[in-house]
């Protein structure tokens, strides 16, 4: 089970961390992903981690501004979103990757969280 937190309401260069807590599955053996989907708009690749830590991979349209970790003794991913914009708003999902795909595929990852509200007020 994964469960998101840390969504809300949150001005135009502003910044909000997001956290997931992961449970029933080994952590440590997942590589993690946060993806996002906007009103309209398909699920996004916004960032993922491997098991370890030691390797991140960004989206072109967050890179510099957002950064991904993990806590393995927590059982927890975090995703680190400042100078945020308005188009930065949407639902923020956290996934786990057992192992098959790319990063950067929604259909890579198996197991996924109920999401998080992040709204960007311009």
């Amino acid at each position: 089970q994964l469960v998101e937190s840390g969504g809300g309401l949150v001005q135009a260069g502003g910044s909000v961390r997001l956290s997931c807590a992961a449970s029933g599955r080994p952590f440590g053996s997942y590589a993690m992903g946060w993806f996002r989907r906007a009103p309209g708009k398909d699920r996004d690749f916004v960032a993922a981690i491997d098991f370890s830590g030691s390797r991140r991979y960004y989206a072109d349209s967050v890179k510099g501004r957002f950064t991904i970790s993990r806590d393995n003794a927590k059982n927890r991913v975090y995703l680190q979103m400042n100078s945020l914009k308005a188009e930065d708003t949407a639902v923020y999902y956290c996934a786990g990757h057992g192992g098959g795909g790319d990063y950067y595929y929604a259909t890579s990852y198996d197991y996924w969280g109920q999401g998080t509200q992040v709204t960007v007020s311009s």
